[in-house]
């Protein structure tokens, strides 16, 4: 169950980020890779109700470049069973200064969650009350509006890291991992392999550092192969996989004026990072964020979306 956890845990940023990158840094090249984008993304639409947030002022307008925020998890499901978000990321894209910041939340993170009345694992609010307490929830922990959201059915992720071709990587450890073994040099990797490769933590001298940098590896290199979808001959298959595995509110215009508004972001992608102290609470382990990490976090997040400073739960 854990190790099913950790393999999808790894590929939340590279579905979300692909699809960004398909839709703000490659374009439509042809009617016929049109009709696949627009015929993927009418699947994967599911509107929710939700009022307009309180820490906007106004909504969202596309058109006008505005920065917005998508918040991207992972949901791990089985028949009978809601499953939860063991991955969550929070993506803010500003226009303005050409870049995306992408905030990964622990899942045991210890938060309000929101329509519940108590602190819990973060994780917990997608399982308690689906997307819309997700999103309240992160919403409130990280004091900025959540503009919209992405669900990744993570069991079928290969199938888009194999549309891509797979990706190649330079790597510099030699290691094997999971039945795979790498050697050092240029290595072009398949989905399984892709996800032993970005997985790997306890054979580095570097530890976490090592497997983030990895897994930065195969994030740029599915991003690289996303960013040249003209020049893919199996476009439709990439769809295909995008529109059976994830689940969004975001319509196919808005698609359209993210890519004519906001295509320069996506050559531009900043990892944030969270520093917590474990802890143990009625035998249950956590993850506490002090309040000066989560005031920078907040901060760092409402400079990318242009927001006050000033703004507080």
């Amino acid at each position: 169950m854990r190790s099913q956890k950790r393999k999808s845990k790894k590929w939340l940023k590279i579905t979300g980020i692909l699809l960004l990158v398909l839709v703000i840094g490659a374009g439509v090249y042809s009617y016929s890779v049109y009709k696949s984008l627009k015929t993927a993304v009418n699947t994967m639409h599911q509107p929710i109700e939700r009022k307009q947030s309180e820490k906007r002022t106004e909504p969202v307008t596309l058109e006008e470049k505005d920065p917005f925020s998508v918040l991207l998890l992972g949901v791990d499901q089985r028949p009978g069973d809601t499953g939860r978000s063991d991955t969550i990321i929070v993506l803010t894209v500003n226009p303005n200064n050409n870049s995306i910041k992408m905030l990964s939340i622990p899942r045991d993170t210890r938060t309000e969650i929101v329509g519940k009345g108590k602190e819990d694992k973060i994780n917990h609010a997608y399982a308690f009350g689906g997307i819309p307490m997700a999103m309240d929830t992160v919403e409130n922990f990280l004091d900025i509006p959540i503009d919209y959201y992405m669900e990744v059915n993570m069991e079928g992720f290969k199938d888009i890291v194999n549309a891509v071709g797979g990706v190649k990587v330079q790597n510099d450890l030699d290691f094997s991992y999971d039945g795979f073994h790498f050697e050092k040099g240029e290595l072009t990797l398949n989905g399984e392999k892709a996800l032993a490769y970005s997985r790997m933590r306890k054979e580095d001298p570097r530890g976490d550092f090592g497997r983030q940098t990895r897994q930065r590896q195969i994030i740029q290199g599915v991003i690289s192969k996303g960013a040249s979808l003209s020049t893919l001959t199996n476009y439709s298959d990439i769809f295909t996989a995008l529109g059976k595995n994830v689940k969004t509110n975001l319509t196919f215009d808005q698609m359209v004026d993210i890519q004519k508004n906001y295509k320069q972001a996506g050559q531009n992608i900043e990892q944030m990072q969270i520093k917590e102290t474990g802890t143990t609470i009625d035998k249950i382990y956590y993850g506490l964020v002090s309040a000066e990490e989560k005031q920078r976090i907040q901060n760092e997040l409402k400079t990318q979306l242009e927001l006050n400073l000033q703004a507080s739960n």
